[in-house]
């Protein structure tokens, strides 16, 4: 991929203030309900929700995985990137998150609003495994050191079989999905292709 000549890395990183305030909205309880993503026909989408959802958790658990993984996907990401690039990729996860889950809930007729910064999160670790494809990782939810790329695959295989099978239906794996592919198109844009990851050896 092409990188900036020269970057920066911003005090404190973007991906600690973005830690931190995801934690702050959380334990402070500000979630007023105008800023969850609510479906185009629900009446009550605005849109800032594109954004704003994205700091927005439902409990402890689903706070704790999502900063975490930030916390070691992002960190690195940034330091790589410089804080600029790395917001600039981290919001078009978000936002393209948003925008897949609004056309999903609008094909399928769903009514119930969306938090969560899980998509970012998965456009995260695929711009981890297609810049570090060998490391491998351990995750608290999956417990068998493997390849990031081949992680990034089989992660995203899982969220496609649930999300078309409605299975876990509390999740919304399809708005996993458009982060994904959000993040893939802007990863493509600064010159990433699929062979540089997965190449034959």
């Amino acid at each position: 991929m092409n990188q900036p000549a020269a970057f920066r890395v911003t005090q404190p990183p973007v991906s600690i203030a973005l830690i931190i305030f995801c934690a702050v909205v959380f334990f402070t309880q500000f979630m007023p309900a105008n800023m969850a993503l609510w479906p185009l026909q629900s009446g009550y989408f605005a849109p800032w929700q594109l954004v704003s959802y994205g700091f927005l958790h439902g409990g402890f658990n689903h706070l704790f995985f999502n900063m975490f993984a930030l916390w070691m996907f992002g960190l690195q990401l940034e330091r790589v990137w410089g804080s600029q690039r790395f917001a600039l990729y981290y919001f078009v996860c978000i936002v393209g998150a948003a925008i897949t889950q609004l056309i999903v809930q609008q094909l399928s007729g769903q009514f119930y609003p969306t938090i969560g910064a899980s998509g970012a999160v998965f456009g995260l670790l695929l711009a981890y495994g297609v810049t570090w494809p060998e490391n491998r990782v351990l995750l608290l939810f999956f417990p068998v050191p493997i390849k990031a790329k081949w992680f990034v695959l089989i992660y995203g295989g899982i969220e496609l079989i649930f999300g078309i099978t409605n299975a876990m239906p509390q999740i919304a794996h399809f708005a996993h999905l458009g982060g994904l592919l959000f993040g893939a198109g802007l990863l493509w844009r600064w010159g990433w292709r699929p062979g540089m990851t997965w190449k034959k050896r």
